[in-house]
């Protein structure tokens, strides 16, 4: 017996957009009338995408890779102009807002960064490569665990190679320029590009290739193989010298001196044990502050490095006059967010 196709309608009424892809596709905030709930709706244009076979490719790929840290799809349809992707809607947004507000703790960084290698490592186990791995496309849930999203670029390997279409090249590893099939651990380096913006700033890449110059591809090619970038010593004092060997791994230029699998990283992250709760932020002086017994622990150092020590608890402030000295070396600022961690 041959069934027929059934086509149903699906209704839904756009609140407002929150994101463009640029000219291939943009995302809105709708309520679906029939769920009477507000998702997201990714929007892609038809006429934009050449074959029309991969119009539906991104919600195959993450149906297949359902798991706790990789954004839901809920259904995907069509019209005679657009396909539709339907996904929850996160009110927390993404880890790129949540950079864009202040700098993220070890323990935030640790926290985000194990979430995302372990989507990560369920869509590698079932041969795929996300090849865009950056803050924007990290949501956060309602509980505010990390959830690997956008899989536009995500490509099915062949005996464990594929090839981009395109990339985010600021964020791409330098195997990208090659002509030949990339493997998983081009993932990993963009595990590292992460790990660095979480670091250091989520802008920290862009500034610093303005202020190198590096405005064309050749240019930063060669200053990521000859690891001029990202800048390894940009890490702000707090970051503890175990999370920055993790991040720096990950960016090697050579893919065989990177970690080997998200795993590997992912263990590796679990190993870092200090300085994990300092929050901080260099709007003015550089500060850091931490919980500490009801209160908190202030660490401010000024331009010339000198330094203010203090706790402060139910209005009262104590200051620590072995950190409240003029002449602090980064190496000695680092010493004592380490020793009062």
């Amino acid at each position: 017996m041959i069934h027929p196709i059934n086509i149903a309608n699906v209704n839904f009424q756009k609140i407002r957009e929150i994101g463009q892809d640029g000219k291939n596709s943009s995302c809105f905030i709708v309520r679906d009338l029939q769920l009477d709930s507000e998702i997201v709706m990714k929007e892609v244009f038809k006429k934009n995408i050449a074959d029309a076979t991969q119009y539906f490719d991104e919600a195959r790929l993450l149906y297949a890779s359902n798991h706790q840290n990789v954004v839901d799809i809920l259904y995907a349809c069509e019209d005679n102009d657009k396909i539709y992707l339907a996904m929850p809607f996160y009110e927390r947004g993404s880890l790129k807002q949540l950079m864009t507000e202040r700098y993220l703790t070890t323990r935030e960084i640790i926290k985000f960064a194990c979430q995302v290698l372990s989507g990560l490592h369920n869509i590698h186990s079932k041969g795929l490569i996300h090849f865009d791995l950056k803050p924007d496309n990290v949501l956060l849930s309602s509980r505010g665990d990390a959830l690997l999203s956008d899989f536009g670029l995500a490509k099915q390997t062949q005996l464990g190679l594929a090839k981009p279409n395109k990339a985010y090249v600021i964020c791409a590893a330098p195997e990208l320029v090659t002509p030949d099939n990339i493997d998983l651990r081009f993932d990993i380096y963009q595990v590292g590009m992460l790990l660095y913006r979480m670091c250091c700033g989520v802008e920290s890449h862009r500034t610093q290739l303005a202020l190198k110059g590096i405005n064309d591809g050749h240019a930063l090619h060669a200053a990521i193989v000859s690891k001029n970038y990202p800048d390894r010593s940009a890490f702000p004092e707090h970051i503890p010298e175990a999370l920055r060997k993790v991040t720096k791994r990950c960016l090697e230029p050579n893919p065989d001196d990177r970690f080997q699998s998200a795993l590997d990283v992912a263990n590796a992250l679990a190993k870092v044990d200090q300085c994990l709760d300092w929050l901080f932020s260099d709007q003015g002086n550089k500060t850091w502050r931490r919980p500490y017994d009801g209160g908190e622990v202030v660490f401010e150092v000024d331009a010339a490095g000198t330094g203010d020590f203090r706790t402060i608890k139910a209005g009262a402030s104590r200051r620590k006059k072995a950190h409240c000295r003029e002449g602090l070396r980064r190496s000695d600022v680092q010493r004592i967010l380490r020793d009062e961690s």
